[in-house]
């Protein structure tokens, strides 16, 4: 079995965002960057195929030099090889579109993404991907096995659980639970001298839709002052958060 893993370039969640030009680009400068999470759950489930099931396993991202210490890090993980599209990630459907060609020109059975990147939350690489490929498609998937051509997914549901069996070729949007925390696994030594040796192949971009556009960013409203009420204090309490909350 081939494996595709899609990988985003994403700010660390304690990284503190700023933007520039007006508020119209975001600036990257003293961000630190990692892997996205839900790709990372994805990674580590690919990796368990591997070390099972003798599957081969890739990483692809959109991206320019600056994503390459990701790459390394996915092939310090484990992974046999790293493809990096040289182009800047403008819009989701940018991106399926160059990892649909990376897909169709590397024969794989299985491609793994993230049901959605932790910097943009647009959550619809992996639908699209499916759609331009004509593969079966299970999205937030929380648990995947493969047997031969047969592959079996749970995926969350408004409620509930769905168990789905479906074939190979096949992509899934994963996330927590397709493995848990504790499974992720942090590049040893040995890892990150044989991610140095490993192929991290770069391609150029192909012609392709730009769906959308970044106009302007807009930072949350900053958190409100908090008054502290004495616990003894119920009437004043009541009355707060009657007239001035609005909140009963």
């Amino acid at each position: 079995m081939k494996i595709l893993v899609c990988i985003s370039n994403v700010p660390d969640t304690t990284s503190k965002i700023n933007f520039t030009d007006g508020d119209t680009k975001f600036d990257a400068n003293g961000v630190q960057f990692v892997i996205n999470p839900n790709d990372e759950f994805g990674l580590t489930r690919a990796m368990w195929f591997k070390e099972k099931q003798g599957a081969t396993v890739h990483v692809a991202t959109v991206g320019e030099t600056t994503v390459e210490p990701t790459m390394r890090k996915a092939l310090a993980i484990g992974a046999d090889e790293a493809i990096r599209v040289n182009s800047v990630p403008t819009d989701g459907y940018f991106v399926a579109q160059q990892l649909a060609e990376v897909v169709k020109n590397g024969g794989y059975d299985l491609v793994i993404a993230g049901r959605e990147s932790i910097d943009y939350n647009g959550g619809m690489v992996p639908g699209i991907l499916a759609t331009l490929l004509g593969m079966n498609f299970v999205n937030t998937c929380t648990n995947l096995e493969v047997d031969g051509t047969n592959a079996t997914a749970i995926r969350e549901i408004d409620g509930g659980k769905e168990k789905i069996a479906t074939t190979l070729p096949l992509v899934i949007a994963g996330q927590k639970g397709l493995v848990e925390e504790s499974d992720l696994r942090i590049p040893n030594m040995r890892g990150i001298m044989m991610a140095r040796k490993k192929a991290l192949n770069v391609i150029e971009p192909i012609e392709a839709t730009k769906a959308t556009e970044d106009t302007k960013f807009e930072k949350p409203a900053p958190k409100g002052a908090v008054r502290l009420i004495d616990a003894e204090n119920i009437d004043e309490l009541i009355e707060l958060l009657h007239n001035e909350a609005k909140v009963i």
